[in-house]
């Protein structure tokens, strides 16, 4: 046999040659037969519908008359025929109250609604307001192939879908098919005055089926991409203020995540004994992050001795070893996708060296002074200033830099930044870096306002090859991080109850191996 005729199987087939799934018609007709019902009943409403409705409203009003498409995503291949788990954008999330591995390939459209004489649409929404339609891939009946065939949709080997009934019942937003997509937003397009934004970067296939339809319709590819670049940036911006709802999810993010962390100082004894002492650290916080929620909120950073000077060191393959110190950073995200993301530097025999409980102090004194400015009115920005202020005035008293504190701090200097590169602070919410397309102006120099969540991060990184300072100092990493809700009068620390002070931190580790 040739070459070419063993070939002629096309190669999107071959994956299906491990398969020995039976084709005849008696097996077909036997299979779809002989099912209960599959639904029990329309579910009630899920608790994040209401909130979503009113964050849809926020962001219609800021695109009258427009129509916006925002994809949840799609499944991404991991390996070969094996797909890495679905997590919706967050845009999607924020703006359906869903969370789940239902939404892959689903997409959220806001068409605009025509006003009529008397000022209002045909459901009676005002004029330049906007219906939200829920396109997704509903449940295929069980006499279908796709039922026990289709190893990527088919209920047989992911589990039930919804029907369209039960997206529409969880979420209060009116579902279609997804084949129906194109012709909606088709329609919208040929309307005269409307423009077409797309959430770019969650679904290049949507993207492209929205840029497909607005060339057939005549739309300007240019000011196309400026409309997408708007409305990226305020998806990002209304998530900046959190509501009720939100502010909840995070609550119980962060209390499960302070479980895990003592569920790590539980597991120390094991991981100092270990080849891979980090990678027991990392599994002892991922099983809480997975018995009390949906997974980690990012890859956790289990960093030893000297790896706690790489940011974001997140290998996790090193040894843990008695008389260093452990750079946890670490959150649990809970089911509704909203994560925690605390750090804790921990003395892995129980007590901190002198140097270790200087730096560490050094570092609980800068966040204690970004915490003491935060309060409605300032601006963000002011919040890593504080910081910075405290890390400058100890490095010039450990007779560490080049230069005055006061030099230091100047915009001409910064020499301080050689061992704390990284921010103080960033939003928090589904996203652990949450709002990351605003405007600057209304990021770092955006005004607190009550409902704001974010963390505050000071740290101190002297690597073990730095001969910018003394010998002691090489190899010793610290970040303190917080969770931190802006108040009315002031802020709450969200993550208060997992001890900061050094001699807290050392009763704390010496009580939980007590109690374990």
């Amino acid at each position: 046999m040739d070459r070419m005729s063993e070939q002629q199987q096309p190669v999107s087939d071959r994956g299906s040659n491990r398969s020995q799934r039976p084709t005849s018609a008696s097996f077909r007709e036997f299979m779809g037969s002989s099912w209960a019902p599959a639904s029990e009943g329309v579910p009630a409403p899920l608790e994040s519908a209401p909130y979503a409705a009113a964050r849809r409203a926020r962001l219609g009003e800021q695109f009258p008359g427009d129509t916006l498409v925002l994809p949840a995503g799609s499944l991404k291949v991991r390996s070969n025929d094996t797909d890495y788990a679905f997590r919706p954008h967050a845009a999607f999330a924020h703006l359906t109250g869903l969370g789940t591995d239902q939404e892959a390939d689903a997409v959220l459209v806001l068409h605009p609604v025509a006003s009529d004489e008397d000022g209002t649409g045909d459901d009676g929404m005002a004029a330049d307001g906007h219906e939200a339609v829920l396109y997704t891939r509903p449940l295929a009946p069980r006499d279908s192939e796709e039922f026990y065939a289709d190893a990527r949709y088919g209920e047989f080997w992911v589990g039930r879908r919804w029907t369209l009934e039960e997206a529409e019942a969880l979420t209060g937003i009116r579902t279609a098919h997804i084949d129906d997509l194109r012709d909606a937003v088709a329609k919208d397009a040929s309307t005269p005055g409307v423009n077409l934004r797309v959430l770019r970067g969650a679904d290049d296939a949507v993207g492209t089926l929205v840029d497909v339809v607005a060339a057939e319709n005549g739309h300007d590819t240019y000011e196309e991409s400026a409309f997408d670049d708007e409305l990226a940036g305020v998806v990002s911006e209304l998530r900046l203020v959190k509501d009720a709802w939100e502010i909840e999810q995070l609550r119980l993010a962060v209390d499960a995540s302070i479980r895990g962390f003592a569920d790590v100082v539980a597991a120390l004894p094991r991981a100092t004994g270990h080849a891979r002492g980090e990678r027991v650290v990392e599994g002892a916080f991922a099983a809480r992050a997975r018995e009390e929620g949906n997974a980690v909120g990012y890859d956790t950073i289990a960093a030893a001795g000297d790896h706690a000077t790489t940011l974001h060191w997140i290998r996790n393959t090193g040894t843990v070893t008695s008389g260093e110190l452990l750079l946890l950073d670490a959150g649990v995200e809970v089911d509704s996708l909203y994560t925690a993301d605390v750090t804790r530097t921990l003395p892995v025999s129980g007590e901190f060296t002198e140097v270790q409980r200087r730096v560490y102090e050094a570092v609980r004194e800068a966040a204690d002074a970004a915490f003491a400015v935060v309060r409605p009115g300032i601006r963000f920005r002011e919040i890593h200033a504080a910081a910075m202020e405290v890390i400058a005035l100890r490095l010039e008293e450990w007779g560490l830099l080049p230069v005055s504190a006061a030099e230091s701090l100047t915009p001409e200097g910064q020499q301080h930044r050689r061992w704390m590169p990284h921010g103080t602070s960033h939003h928090l919410g589904l996203d652990v870096h949450d709002c990351a397309q605003a405007r600057a102006e209304m990021y770092l120099d955006g005004v607190l306002e009550p409902g704001m969540v974010f963390t505050i991060e000071p740290g101190l990184y002297f690597k073990a090859d730095d001969l910018a300072v003394p010998q002691e100092y090489r190899g010793i990493g610290v970040r303190i991080e917080d969770d931190v809700l802006v108040t009315a009068d002031g802020y709450e620390n969200l993550s208060a109850a997992l001890p900061r002070a050094s001699e807290d931190v050392e009763a704390w580790m010496a009580e939980v191996a007590r109690g374990r």
